[in-house]
C-alpha cells in the first residue's frame, strides 16, 4: 500500500520535493518570446525535473518558481552576476535551458549541476524494501545543487518553528513586495528575491504584516549583513559550510542542513530538529511513530554518506503515520 496515496502536504512531506511538471504530448514546448541565452544538455540517465527542482519551490504561490502548461519550469535567482530568470524544459531526453538578465550566463553555466550532474545516485544502496521500491519508482531523482546560499537560507529561516502555510505566506509577501520583476518574458508576477541590502532595509512593521516574529526577522538581518561571507561557503564541503552558517546566531543544525541540501546537493545532510521527520522515518522503517532524532539517525546509519537521499525517498514513498492530533493552528501575528 506504500505510495498508493499521496502524503499530507506538511512541510516535511513537501521536502520530498515532488512538483508536478505538466507534460506536453507531441512535441517541443512553446518557445518564450524575447532573446535569451540558450544552452542544451543531455543528462547521462533518467531525469525528472519535478523531483530535481521541487525542493526549490516554497509553496504553490512562490514568486521565484513556476511551472507552466507547456512543460517548462521557470525560476529566478540572484546570482553573483546579478538577477536572472531561467526556463528549463526536458524533451526527448535533452534539457533546454534559456535564461535572461545579467545572471543569465551564470545560470546556464551551472545548469548541469543544478539538475544533478554532480550527483551520484548509483552510490546509493537501498537497505529497506520501502526505500528500494521508492527508488525504483523514482528513477529520475537527482539532488539539486544551486551554488547559492542566501536564496535557500532566508526561506529556511522563515520556516523555523511555524506551519508550512505561515512560512510560505511570509516568503510570498516579502519577495513579492520587496523583490524586483523577473528579467525576460517570465510568467506574470514572478520576482527575483531582494538583494541583501534590501532585506536589511525592510521596516519592522512589514515583517510583522508578513507574520514573521522578531526572532526570525533578526536572524535574517544578521545573515544578510554577512551575506558575502556566507556565499563563500559554496566553495566548502557541506560539513564546513554548515559550520560557517551556524556562526550566525539563530541558524542551527536544522536550518544549515536545509540550506546545504539545496546549495551543495549534499547527499548526507539529514535534517535534525524537525517536528515531523523523525516520526515519519521511524514509522516507515520500524513502525515507531514516536521516534526522536537519535532513533532516526540510528535507523539511517546504514545509509551513512547518503542519509538525505534515503530520507527523501522515504518521504516520497508516502508512508506516514496516521494523524492523532489536530494540525498545528495557524497564527497570524500581523493581525495582533
Amino acid at each position: 500500500m506504500s505510495g498508493r496515496f499521496a502524503p499530507r502536504p506538511t512541510r516535511t512531506t513537501v521536502r520530498g520535493g515532488h512538483v508536478v511538471v505538466p507534460g506536453v504530448p507531441g512535441g517541443v514546448p512553446r518557445q518564450a518570446a524575447g532573446p535569451g541565452h540558450v544552452r542544451t544538455w543531455t543528462p547521462a540517465g533518467p531525469l525528472d525535473l519535478g523531483l530535481v527542482l521541487g525542493p526549490l519551490r516554497r509553496g504553490p504561490g512562490d514568486p521565484t518558481f513556476r511551472t507552466t502548461p507547456d512543460g517548462s519550469v521557470w525560476r529566478t535567482s540572484r546570482t553573483p552576476a546579478g538577477p536572472g530568470t531561467l526556463r528549463v524544459a526536458l524533451r526527448g531526453g535533452v534539457v533546454r535551458g534559456e535564461a535572461w538578465g545579467p545572471g543569465a550566463e551564470w545560470l546556464l553555466d551551472r545548469l548541469p549541476d543544478l539538475l544533478g550532474a554532480a550527483d551520484d545516485p548509483e552510490a546509493f544502496e537501498p537497505r529497506h524494501r520501502l526505500v528500494a521500491l521508492a527508488r525504483h519508482r523514482r528513477p529520475g531523482l537527482r539532488l539539486v545543487r544551486t551554488g547559492l546560499v542566501m536564496e535557500s537560507l532566508i526561506p529556511s529561516v522563515l520556516e523555523q518553528k511555524v506551519t508550512t502555510d505561515e512560512a510560505y505566506r511570509a516568503w510570498r509577501l516579502l519577495v513579492g513586495k520587496f523583490g524586483e520583476p523577473a528579467p525576460g518574458p517570465a510568467p506574470e508576477r514572478m520576482c527575483v528575491m531582494p538583494a541583501p541590502r534590501t532585506w536589511a532595509l525592510i521596516p519592522s512593521w512589514e515583517w510583522h504584516r508578513a507574520g514573521v516574529d522578531d526572532k526570525r526577522a533578526a536572524t535574517v538581518l544578521r545573515a544578510v549583513r554577512v551575506a558575502a561571507r556566507l556565499e563563500e561557503a559554496v566553495g566548502f564541503d557541506p560539513v564546513q559550510a554548515r559550520r560557517r552558517l551556524e556562526l550566525v546566531p539563530g541558524v542551527g543544525p536544522w536550518t544549515s542542513a536545509e540550506v546545504v541540501q539545496r546549495s551543495h546537493g549534499s547527499a548526507d545532510s539529514v535534517t535534525v530538529g524537525d517536528l515531523h521527520l523523525p516520526g515519519i522515518i521511524g514509522y516507515a522503517l520500524a513502525g515507531d511513530r514516536d521516534a526522536d532524532d537519535s532513533v532516526m539517525l540510528e535507523l539511517l546509519e546504514p545509509y551513512a554518506g547518503q542519509r538525505h537521499r534515503a530520507a527523501r525517498l522515504i518521504l516520497l514513498a508516502g508512508r506516514t503515520p496516521p494523524r492523532r492530533t489536530p494540525k498545528m493552528p495557524r497564527t497570524d501575528i500581523g493581525l495582533l
